[in-house]
């Protein structure tokens, strides 16, 4: 009997790990190997700079890390519904190899509806896929703070066949040496967001 329950609790076991193995499995990322020429950092303040010179942002930080050119395109208070707006001029009319999106502080500041947002980074990651880059999604969350957002890039990353770049002001946010006011990184913070993006999108650099 002893032996019975035994075999029945390893078959249980196996059926859990094969289970936690598909569900853990990677997405394919859309245009892995496509023709572009740049990595575009598209967002708002914390991919902008605010509170550092240029020289310290963590586009200019990444820039160090890859072969390709970084540009870096991140407008200060800039919202998901505006950034949409400028979609075209500022990233399709480029040679987009990968486009990095970073958005929602400022939507959850104006309460534009999440909705909205996820609606909005939907249609972007579409858009710049359609023109044959790939994406990778930044999650700005860091512990309970945005944690409906993270979730919700996860899920768009995943259905959408997008990179997905976790957390990446964990242990930032709650650091007062590693940022310049409330919310925004200063030199060392944003050298650890670039580091954290790096990883993410490393494997997938030609």
């Amino acid at each position: 009997m002893k032996n019975k329950l035994t075999k029945i609790l390893v078959i249980v076991l196996l059926g859990y790990c094969v289970i936690g193995l598909i569900n853990c499995k990677k997405p394919l990322i859309k245009n892995r190997n496509n023709q572009g020429k740049d990595i575009i950092c598209f967002g708002d303040s914390i991919t902008f700079g605010y509170g550092v010179s240029a020289k310290e942002n963590y586009p200019t930080a990444l820039a160090k890390m890859v072969s390709y050119p970084v540009i870096n395109v991140g407008i200060d208070a800039d919202t998901s519904v505006e950034a949409l707006g400028r979609l075209d001029s500022d990233v399709l009319s480029r040679q987009p190899f990968l486009v990095i999106i970073e958005f929602c502080g400022n939507d959850f500041l104006r309460k534009i509806p999440i909705e909205i947002t996820e609606k909005n980074i939907r249609e972007m990651t579409q858009k710049i896929q359609q023109s044959g880059a790939m994406v990778a999604i930044v999650d700005i969350s860091a512990g309970m703070f945005l944690k409906d957002y993270r979730r919700m890039f996860r899920k768009i990353a995943y259905e959408e066949g997008a990179i997905f770049v976790p957390a990446v002001l964990n242990g930032i946010i709650t650091n007062p040496s590693m940022k310049s006011d409330f919310l925004h990184p200063n030199g060392s913070g944003y050298k650890i967001v670039a580091e954290r993006v790096y990883r993410a999108i490393f494997s997938y650099l030609n």
